[in-house]
């Protein structure tokens, strides 16, 4: 039942980096560590052991980012569509291809991200706009079902109206708790994780609350511009990520 020390050490190396961007930038940055544990486990065994470790990190980061860092009018308009979002990304799973999705989505972000760089990494803020949530809430839904990946729609649209570090995060958290909420029993039945599956999933938890507390720090000593430059700059790995599994997928 015990999983062998090379899945053990791998599986713990990429939650402790996903904890770890949790507590820096509140979620949505899972892709990152997938790579990682993709060399030790298939996708969908993946996907069922972090679905209940992000339910972990998530209560973790609840000391950190309370209810004064959410922008409650902003969860409001994008979790709505999410919850929808993560319904379509289920159905996608089921009768459709979602490699298309993942790319367009993926090109779409990258094409904002361009502008931020060509810019000059200017801070310039939108006026909120219930339409472009809609959007950004129901692609992340999609994404985040499919591929992990909720991160790059919803900070679109956040990132563009210019909230407060503190704010960008604690609402990014609290909208990514809700969705890890909803689409854990969906990943769970998929995967169906075994006895094995489930004593890795609980080694794994040790290591969540010093990676969501080393990632806060890291939060607290950026400024506003450091905090957009490192959010863009995962924005476009994220985005990049999403692309290659989308070429990957359709040309295999």
């Amino acid at each position: 039942m015990m999983p062998d020390p090379v899945t053990l050490a791998v599986c713990l190396v990429a939650i402790f980096a996903i904890a770890f961007m949790k507590g820096a930038f509140g979620g949505g940055l899972a892709a990152l560590g997938i790579p990682l544990m993709s060399l030790v486990l298939d996708p969908i065994s993946a996907g069922a052991l972090m679905a209940p470790l992000f339910i972990v990190m998530d209560v973790v980061a609840f000391r950190y980012w309370k209810p004064s860092t959410w922008s409650r009018r902003d969860l409001a308009w994008l979790v709505p569509p999410m919850v929808i979002g993560i319904g379509v990304g289920w159905w996608l799973m089921s009768l459709m291809n979602p490699d298309w999705v993942a790319i367009v989505i993926a090109v779409v972000t990258l094409g904002f991200a361009a502008q931020w760089y060509v810019g000059g990494g200017r801070i310039v803020v939108r006026p909120r706009s219930r339409v472009r949530a809609l959007l950004a809430g129901g692609t992340s839904g999609i994404t985040t079902m499919v591929a992990h990946t909720g991160g790059p729609p919803v900070a679109l649209y956040l990132l563009s109206i210019g909230l407060s570090k503190s704010i960008y995060a604690g609402t990014t958290s609290m909208y990514f708790t809700v969705a890890n909420a909803v689409k854990a029993g969906p990943w769970l039945l998929l995967g169906q994780p075994d006895a094995k599956l489930w004593v890795l999933i609980l080694a794994c938890t040790s290591v969540i609350p010093a990676g969501v507390w080393a990632g806060w720090r890291l939060h607290q000593r950026l400024d506003q511009r450091q905090l957009y430059s490192l959010c863009y700059a995962l924005l476009v790995l994220t985005s990049l990520k999403l692309l290659w599994d989308g070429v990957r997928g359709l040309a295999a």
